[in-house]
């Protein structure tokens, strides 16, 4: 017995054959097919054979039946599922069986027209020869998948054994599956141990980036494989902590700095309270420390220390230890809280005076648009109306009503519709503040002009800086060049800048000093270039970056400020800007007496536009502004805002000089002037070209416009 013949020892089948025509797996021409199979005579087997096909068989007995109408051949194996064989045409001839024939013959193609086998799903024994729904004849037929043990391409001479085995073997579908699936898993098990045990006997480059990522192929897979760092550890370590992280911190403290750097390369996450962002909390620092000074960290509730007891730990290495220990736990409700939204904490404000009158005023007075020198004049009033409602409320005289409506004017709760004066008796015009044509363009105005008394600018100034460098520590990167936008225009210490820059609209800005009044606008600008990105965007082409410098104001002491404004009207003592012929300020602009006296060429390294061409962006103090600014000269040329090449005899400048060239004067000039803010190995090389007395090439740096993120 061979091979095939053993393997069909395990189960019974019986088989019905009876009369049946056609080609296999083709629909009959009508597009029907019977609800039931024919009457056939049954012929029982001992031998096994495989579903779905056909075996030599040791016995054989069959009776031909010929019936009138369709004919059918059923095939009924032991495990349950049976096989038909249904012929649709009634002139077809019957399959012939002898009893001592080695071979199981099929239905002859010349012989047949319709034929198909259907294999019904597991039942009943009085379900054998039920009818069986078919698919619509139109539908697309199944295909066996590539490779597996499809039907055969008829032989060309048209004979039977060419179509002898027309099904697939079913149960080599799952065999196949279960092969590739455990060759698949044993091959990626193998691999990754491999790659353990070269990772553990072999030592890493340490230059090389090959040893964080792993690649490697399968079949139809590609793993990719990232080993832990020490960095990820930490984190982990970090998001399984239970409880949080808190320190008390200062702007543009240098141990704060320290312990922030400290905290973020470890992976832990932690909230910063800045005492100059949130004033209020200093008095809780010094209740829970029995000081003020920073920085002070605490683990939930528990005061950690300050930057000693920080270093000693991480000196001894019992850092990781002593934050399991303290972090097991959730966060108290008595540890230091979180900093919420909301507006500046409460201090101590005085209404200005003047407000019961101007609210009196905004009431009474006929608020209309008028002619005046051949225009109309919007939303204004004349200063007679004004003087006899003053008049009317006070029950003073003339002369009263004017001075009031003056000191109404230096307050600026109302201004000329020119500029020509403060306030004048008559048919001169007036508007108040909130009038003004250009107060849309201000995006620190919010519908009202703040009507309590103004604080000192300088106050204003140092708080504006204090908060900003905040911001720095907090959403920049070390060196300053790199802003994360998105992270500051969600933090709270954003939100309480915004609510500072409404203090701005009636600030008195003559009472600075030359260098406070230098380092206010620096401060500004800087301000405004990060507000202006987050609320209008970058800026795309030259019509775009006009609008983004000329069009983003502030209303500042009763006037607007742009950019361009801050940069040519005050800080370059109102020039015209690069390819511009006009002057920020005309003639009789009161902001021309808060512009610089004298042009300094530093105030260029100290403005950021937030372009990555641009310097880096920083904040000053009145007190060391001309310092600060000789740095931020130092660190441009330094960072690749000059460059000497010996042999070609050239020097390559930033384009910010070429635009402003008049405020650094010629070129040779210019190089001379430079000499001062460079570093040892610039200097040298470019005092060697102007000692030799040869010609020196300039060629100004291509400038990178986009955004410094």
């Amino acid at each position: 017995m061979d091979s095939f013949t053993k393997g069909m020892e395990n189960n019974a089948v019986e088989v019905r054959i009876c009369k049946a025509a056609g080609k296999i797996n083709e629909a009959p021409a009508n597009g029907l097919f019977p609800e039931s199979p024919r009457k056939c005579e049954k012929m029982n087997r001992s031998n096994s054979i495989p579903n779905g096909i056909c075996g030599k068989p040791e016995q054989k007995d069959y009776d031909d039946q010929e019936e009138e109408g369709d004919h059918f051949s059923e095939i009924e194996i032991a495990n349950g599922r049976n096989g038909y064989l249904e012929d649709h045409d009634d002139a077809g001839s019957s399959s012939s069986m002898t009893e001592n024939s080695d071979e199981l013959q099929t239905v002859s193609p010349e012989k047949s027209e319709h034929v198909k086998l259907a294999v019904d799903t597991p039942n009943t024994e009085n379900n054998a020869g039920a009818g069986i729904l078919r698919p619509h004849a139109h539908l697309p037929k199944p295909e066996a998948p590539p490779g597996l043990n499809s039907s055969p391409p008829a032989s060309p001479n048209g004979d039977a054994s060419a179509n002898q085995k027309f099904g697939v073997a079913m149960p080599a579908i799952g065999k196949l599956i279960r092969e590739r699936s455990s060759n698949l898993s044993a091959a990626f098990v193998r691999r990754l141990s491999s790659l353990k045990d070269n990772n553990n006997d072999t030592e890493e480059d340490p230059k090389s980036n090959k040893r964080d990522v792993t690649e490697f192929n399968l079949s139809g897979l590609k793993v990719t494989v990232k080993l832990k760092t020490e960095s990820d550890d930490h984190q982990q370590q970090g998001q399984t902590l239970k409880g949080r992280i808190s320190f008390f911190s200062r702007s543009n403290c240098r141990d704060c700095t320290a312990v922030r750097s400290f905290l973020r390369e470890k992976g832990l996450k932690f909230v910063e309270i800045n005492i100059d962002v949130y004033p209020n909390r200093e008095k809780e620092l010094v209740e829970r420390t029995g000081t003020s000074s920073v920085p002070q960290i605490f683990f939930n509730e528990k005061l950690f220390g300050g930057l000693v007891a920080l270093n000693s730990l991480r000196n001894s290495g019992g850092f990781d230890q002593r934050l399991k220990e303290m972090l097991s736990s959730k966060c108290p409700d008595d540890a230091p809280a979180t900093p919420v939204y909301g507006f500046d904490d409460p201090e101590e404000e005085w209404t200005d005076q003047m407000i019961g009158i101007v609210k009196v005023l905004r009431l009474r007075l006929p608020i209309q648009d008028r002619l005046m020198k051949m225009k109309i004049v919007k939303n204004c009033f004349a200063g007679s109306e004004m003087v006899e409602i003053l008049i009317q409320h006070l029950d003073c005289g003339r002369r009263k009503a004017v001075e009031i409506g003056r000191q109404l004017a230096r307050k600026h709760f109302i201004h000329h519709v020119f500029g020509e004066n403060d306030f004048e008796d008559g048919n001169h015009f007036y508007r108040f503040l909130e009038h003004e044509p250009f107060i849309p363009k201000c995006f620190n105005f919010r519908g009202s002009i703040s009507d309590t008394e103004p604080k000192p600018a300088a106050k204003v100034g140092q708080r504006l800086t204090k908060i900003m460098s905040a911001i720095l520590e907090s959403y920049a990167s070390d060196d300053r060049r790199h802003l994360d936008y998105i992270g500051i225009s969600n933090s709270e210490e954003f939100r309480r800048y915004i609510n500072l820059v409404q203090e701005f609209h009636r600030v008195n800005l003559f009472e600075l000093s030359p260098d406070a009044r230098l380092s206010f606008f620096l401060n500004l600008y800087n301000a405004m270039v990060i507000h202006a990105v987050i609320r209008v965007g970058r800026p795309q082409g030259v019509i775009e970056r006009r609008s983004f410098f000329s069009d983003f104001q502030y209303l500042v002491g009763g006037h607007p400020y742009s950019l361009s404004t801050i940069e040519n009207g005050i800080l370059r003592n109102n020039r015209r800007p690069p390819y511009s012929l006009v002057k920020p300020f005309g003639a009789g602009d009161n902001r021309t007496e808060l512009a610089c006296a004298k042009v300094n060429p530093l105030i260029h390294f100290g403005l950021c536009n937030g372009t990555r061409s641009s310097p880096t962006v920083r904040f000053f103090s009145p007190q060391g502004v001309e310092a600060e600014l000789r740095f931020a000269a130092r660190e441009f040329f330094k960072s690749g805002g000059m460059e000497v090449n010996l042999e070609k005899r050239t020097v390559y400048l930033t384009q910010i000089i070429k635009w402003f060239n008049g405020d650094f004067g010629q070129e040779k000039e210019i190089l001379k002037w430079i000499l001062n803010y460079l570093d040892a190995t610039r200097a040298g090389l470019l005092t060697h070209l102007l000692g030799d007395g040869g010609p020196i090439n300039i060629v100004y740096q291509n400038y990178d416009w986009s955004m410094n993120t």
